[in-house]
């Protein structure tokens, strides 16, 4: 169930990063418990991580225990019906995507935001992820998450979403270590055509304005008080802009992404060419450009 030293790189949207210690993809509650006991007892760190797509690992990578909730806690189910809305379940697992899809097939408005983001539903949960003017905080009605060794469930309006943060988000700060496992969104049943011609139009927006076929981990600033990252990027002149030749790069689509070309850029590279970009924008405008890319190991 554990192995060891396995290499990040290919389990991160962003395609770089060293090993793990110990990395484990748990099939259930119990076994996510019995990782966390396996943690305790060895002293260990532990990250949580799902699609790898809002992450950073750096290149001497992780010295602690990786569990990837992934495929094997994916299910999404309809739990329950009423005369005007629906209420679905997704574990942690899953795909963002998948779930928005799921809800689409349904006829089910106001998932469709989640149709383009790349990640899981419990890294969306982490961090209230959103797209479009939508977030998770609108659908979201419960959270059921692992502290401590019990499973607890938090009503959506007591999980202090805001702007890419939640009370999950800042109990790892403070040092403790939440586990989401799943969650329940509220949505209200709509016209099939319309929805599915919405999330169309939705990833073709995407698609012309993101480099979504390139590595990378979404955007990788916070919008700042008053500003756009991207905007405030790209009047400094860094629009596909690079440092060198390490394939680490500005996309030249969106200034926002910083990407990794071929994917032949190392955690290094890419920490390298943020500096940068924090430094001649925070010396053309006295905006300091904070990550919304996790930043994970070394110092």
């Amino acid at each position: 169930m554990i192995s060891e030293g396995v290499l990040l790189k290919p389990y991160t949207t962003f395609k770089c990063g060293g090993p793990a210690k110990y990395f484990a993809e748990p099939s259930s509650v119990e076994d996510i418990k019995e990782l966390m006991t396996f943690a305790k007892e060895k002293n260990l760190p532990v990250l949580v991580m799902g699609l790898g797509s809002n992450m950073l690992v750096c290149d001497e990578g992780f010295d602690g225990l990786v569990i990837r909730i992934g495929k094997n806690m994916g299910q999404i189910e309809l739990e329950e019906e009423g005369e005007d809305y629906c209420v679905i379940s997704a574990q942690a697992g899953a795909s963002l995507a998948a779930f928005g899809a799921k809800c689409s097939s349904l006829a089910l408005e106001g998932a469709e935001f989640c149709c383009g983001i790349p990640g899981s539903v419990g890294g969306a949960v982490f961090m209230n992820a959103g797209a479009y003017g939508r977030e998770i905080k609108d659908i979201a009605v419960s959270v059921s998450y692992l502290l401590d060794g019990e499973v607890k469930t938090i009503e959506g309006d007591k999980c202090e979403f805001g702007y890419r943060q939640s009370i999950f988000e800042k109990m790892n700060k403070e040092g403790r270590e939440p586990v989401v496992l799943a969650f329940k969104a509220r949505l209200k049943k709509g016209d099939e055509e319309k929805i599915k011609s919405y999330v169309a139009e939705l990833k073709a927006k995407r698609c012309a304005s993101q480099p979504v076929d390139v590595p990378s981990a979404g955007s990788t600033f916070k919008r700042p008080e008053g500003h756009y990252a991207g905007a405030l990027i790209e009047a400094s002149g860094l629009k596909g802009f690079a440092l060198d030749d390490s394939g680490a790069q500005v996309s030249p689509k969106h200034a926002g992404f910083v990407v990794n070309n071929g994917g032949k850029a190392s955690a290094g590279d890419v920490m390298r060419l943020i500096r940068h970009i924090q430094d001649k924008v925070y010396e053309d405008s006295g905006v300091r450009l904070e990550t919304e890319v996790r930043l994970i190991g070394g110092s």
